[in-house]
């Protein structure tokens, strides 16, 4: 097995779908749960004011798309197309977070991650480094999800959660941002992920890189450019 040096790095930045967490679990299971219960959460859920906060970005959303979400059943018509779309829709992601949180309370879910994340995560937290995550989905579904994996609650290993609050993932300027809220030179972070046009965003911004090539990951094009790795023990 090689390794990569990580010596010089004092942050360590990691995608979640394929990279900590199986491809399959998040479209599999998570989207899967969020689209059979949607419908049962609006009717417990819709007058909350943070679920009346994301339908309206659904509704803007759809508005901008030419839908119009007069009713529920509109609503979760439209939420079921962006999950098949698989859009990284604010909205979205949060009302999902939501509807997740349900399922880890009543044990109905239980996140899986790759058998290397939490001993990486022991490791590097005896090392000082600091360790954070940025995903699509939002904060409170990352927080849930490592909360509640099979490996136990790994939350105290994580120091900062991002989500597209700070901006889309193949955009440098998203990563700017989460230097400044690290407080880290970029050149003492690594992300890790396993989509090379994040990897190039964070890679502009200065971050050190490498590409996780994990089971059911999707082939990428320009993955020479990257180190690649295939689990985090080689970090």
């Amino acid at each position: 097995m090689s390794t990569i040096n990580i010596d010089g790095i004092r942050g360590i930045l990691l995608d979640i779908e394929g990279t900590t967490t199986p491809i399959a679990f998040v479209h599999d299971v998570l989207f899967s749960y969020a689209r059979t219960h949607v419908r049962d959460y609006l009717a417990k859920h819709f007058d909350d004011e943070p679920v009346q906060s994301d339908i309206r970005l659904l509704r803007d959303e759809a508005e901008s798309e030419g839908f119009h979400l007069s009713n529920v059943d509109e609503i979760v018509a439209y939420i079921n197309r962006l999950i098949d779309l698989d859009r990284k829709s604010t909205g979205l992601k949060s009302l999902q977070g939501k509807i997740w949180h349900e399922g880890y309370a009543d044990g109905s879910l239980r996140a899986q991650v790759f058998a290397d994340v939490a001993p990486a995560f022991t490791r590097w937290r005896a090392a000082n480094k600091n360790v954070s995550i940025f995903s699509s989905g939002s904060v409170l579904a990352q927080q849930l999800l490592f909360a509640h994996t099979e490996a136990g609650d790994l939350t105290p290993f994580i120091d900062h959660y991002f989500d597209t609050s700070v901006g889309k993932k193949g955009e440098a300027e998203s990563y700017r941002r989460i230097v400044e809220a690290i407080k880290l030179q970029p050149n003492e972070i690594l992300f890790v992920s396993d989509i090379v046009a994040e990897l190039a965003a964070a890679r502009e911004a200065g971050m050190k890189t490498a590409l996780s090539i994990r089971p059911g990951n999707q082939p990428q094009d320009s993955r020479d450019e990257f180190p690649t790795i295939y689990s985090l023990d080689e970090l």
